[in-house]
This record gives structure tokens, sequence and C-alpha cells, in this order.
């Protein structure tokens, strides 16, 4: 596996054979230009603008200097490329509306920009003298150093010549002696632009693009997937629930009425028979049908919304239920999904396991959260597992931000409570 950054290679052998010093040399020598030129745009910016502001037209210039991390950042994440290969993402979003006005907005709020801005002071003011520093200890003093024999073979006319502007050389000997120490300080400079890269590189980074940052947009872009995914599997149920009722459950309601009259015009025999049994079996699969298309999205739930969708199933509950919410309006779709089935789910486990005589489910839309609870008069004892399904709509519930909790100690009462965060869709009912 090739390595991803100069860290990672010079912990491995071959560094001084690989591309990976002069990789480090660029980058440094490429923030001296650089700076510099940042450097003299702040100080035009600045300049300008405050000998301006007088008359009032330097503060749009204010703007200016406040946007100026912008390009500086983007030119370093394009410089980040040459001592590490991951990526360095842009921190910016794009505007909700098109113009530049909608842009400049999103820019001045924008923490990103504000980042940017304090990085590009810093790499004027201070990041690309220590790059000069860098290059000129680690590559410049010890290439000097190697060419001294050059130089006083050339400069010097064979006699004597100056090393590093500091002390003379007259001899041959010395002057071959001072390049062999040329070469061992050049390999050793190699390491110390490799550390001095990755040091500024890490320091770019932490300011213009953390690797956290990268790790929040994705658990943020996953959350606002898992989002997408709930509102287009229950826009997907609701398709199915209308097409069924539409579409099979009208041909099945005909079917039945056909056989139906059939039947009165049929003297008795065994035609009459086979007509009375298909008749009965086509009652029987539009029974099932309808039990199946309320159980996939019931159309009550659409058309009337949470509450009266959860007092219909208290209706068709095997044990009687009282119901009291206090619901005034309609909520979000997927908001009415959920909480719908986790109490359809629960009056299913209370009849099923909790031996109970009554239950109740009470609950309400208040300060921007829907909060439900079912309880019933039980045994108790019921965990979330064994077959209950509730994990499931757990995970559903946690999509959207929700809660879901259960209590039951031995020997009731047992009481499940589901929170979710919501605002009501029609704000004028």
């Amino acid at each position: 596996m090739h390595p991803r950054n100069v860290w990672q290679a010079m912990s491995r052998p071959g560094f001084l054979l690989s591309s990976w010093p002069w990789r480090s040399a660029g980058f440094l020598l490429t923030g001296v230009p650089a700076g510099v030129v940042t450097l003299a745009g702040l100080l035009v910016a600045i300049t300008v603008s405050g000998a301006l502001a007088i008359v009032l037209v330097g503060l749009p210039l204010l703007v200016v200097v406040a946007l100026a991390g912008i390009p500086v950042a983007r030119a370093e994440r394009y410089r980040l490329r040459l001592i590490d290969r991951d990526p360095a993402p842009d921190r910016h979003h794009g505007p909700a509306a098109a113009g530049p006005w909608s842009w400049l907005t999103v820019r001045l709020r924008e923490q990103a920009t504000w980042r940017e801005l304090g990085y590009a002071l810093i790499f004027a003011g201070l990041l690309w003298p220590v790059d000069a520093l860098a290059i000129t200890v680690g590559l410049l003093f010890p290439l000097a150093m190697v060419a001294t024999p050059l130089l006083m073979a050339t400069v010097g006319g064979g006699e004597e010549t100056k090393v590093l502007k500091a002390w003379t050389v007259t001899t041959w000997p010395t002057a071959f002696g001072i390049a062999v120490l040329g070469l061992l300080a050049l390999l050793l400079g190699a390491y110390a632009l490799g550390v001095a890269a990755g040091a500024r590189a890490e320091l770019t980074r932490l300011l213009i693009a953390p690797r956290g940052g990268d790790l929040g947009a994705r658990v943020m872009e996953l959350t606002r997937s898992r989002v997408r995914l709930v509102d287009a599997f229950e826009t997907e149920r609701r398709r199915i629930e209308r097409d069924l009722h539409d579409g099979a459950q009208q041909r099945l309601v005909a079917l039945t009425m056909t056989l139906g009259l059939a039947r009165l015009d049929v003297p008795p025999g065994p035609l009459a028979d086979q007509l009375a049994k298909a008749h009965e079996e086509a009652g029987k699969a539009l029974a099932e049908l309808r039990e199946l298309i309320h159980g996939i999205h019931p159309k009550v739930l659409t058309d009337y919304g949470l509450q009266a969708a959860v007092a219909d199933a208290a209706d068709r509950s095997a044990v009687p239920v009282d119901v009291d919410l206090e619901l005034h309006g309609r909520l979000p779709p997927a908001v009415e999904s959920a909480a719908y089935f986790v109490v359809c789910e629960a009056l299913a486990n209370i009849a099923k396991h909790s031996g109970a005589s009554r239950a109740e489910v009470t609950g309400g839309h208040r300060d921007g959260r829907l909060l439900l609870q079912v309880r019933d008069d039980g045994r108790g004892g019921a965990r979330a597992g064994s077959g209950s399904g509730l994990p499931g709509l757990a995970d559903r519930v946690s999509v959207l931000d929700g809660r879901l909790s259960l209590s039951s100690p031995a020997g009731g009462p047992t009481q499940l409570r589901v929170e979710f965060p919501c605002e009501r869709t029609d704000r004028s009912a």
C-alpha cells in the first residue's frame, strides 16, 4: 500500500529514494511566494479600505477583506495534495437561491469563512517565513556546502571560496570535505523537510479542513439520507395502499357482487353450491385484502390524521382501550406513521402477552413535541426483544430524532412511551 502522506512515508524504508522529500520541499517552497502574495493582497485591501472608510466607500471593501481567506484556502487545498493524498474538502455550502447577494449572505454566516480568514492572516504573518526558514536550513544550506568544490573551481579561480558566506576555504581537501558534510546534511535535511512539511500540512488541515469535520459531515449526511429513506418508504407505502384500494379491492368487490347476483339467478343444485362457495371465498379474499391494506398504511391515517387512526386501532383491539389524545391539526406524515405503528404494535403485544383487562393511550402535541404513552394493567415483565417488534420500531423512531422507552416491572403496569420532535404542518388550523 502506498503511503497517503509524508508522515507515513517517513516511517518506511526508502524514504530518501522516494519522491516524498522533493514533494515536501516543493510544498514548503511554494508556500513562500504564496505567503508573500497573500500578505501583499491583505495589506493593500486593508490599507485601501481603511483610507476610503472615511467617505464610506471603503466599507464594502471590508467585506472583501473578510472573504479574503476563501481563495487562499482554496489554493492551500491544492498545495496540500503535494504531501497528503487525502483530499481536503471544501467546508462551504451552496446558497439556497441564485445570485451574488445570496452567496455573500451564506458565506458571511459560515464558520468556515472566518476560519479561513484566520488562516490567511496567520499564513501571511507567520507561516510563510517559517516555510522559508525550513527551506533555507534543510535544503539551501546543504546544497551550498555540496557546491563548495564547484564554487572554488569557478568563482574562486581554484584558490578560495566562501562557504555560506561565513568562512573561507582555501584548499581542495577542505572543499571536498565540506561537500561530503553537505551530502550528509542534505540527507538529514530531507527528514527535516518532511517533518516541517508534515507539521505545516496538519496545521493547515486543522484550520481550513479539520479531519473531524469529515466525520461530522458524513454523520450529518447519513442522518439526512436515513430521513430521506423514511420519507421515500412512507410515500411508497401510501402508493401501494392507494393502488390496492383503488385497483384490486374494487375488482374483488365487483366480483363478489357479481357472484352474489349469479346465485340469485341460478336454481338450487350443484351449480348453485359452487357459486355459493365461490362467493364465500371471494368475500374472504376481500376481507383479507382489506386487512392487508390497513396494515400497509390505513386510509384513515392518510385522510384524517393520527388521532382518528389511533381511535380506529383502539376500536379494533381485542383489549378495551381508552384513548385520550390532545392533537389539533396534522403532523408530518413520517411522524404520524411511525407513531401510529408504535401504538398498533403496543396494542398487539398487550393483547397477546400481557393478560391485561384494559389499556389506555394518552398524550398530545405540546411545545414542538409529540408525546404518546400506551399503558396496560397486565402482569408486566415485558421486554423489547422476544419477537415484540419494538426494536425495529425503536430504530424507525430514532431516524426521526425520537425516543422510545419501555417500563414494565414484574406485576405491572407496563408503559410504553414514545416522543418525537415535530411541528404541525397546518399552522393556520
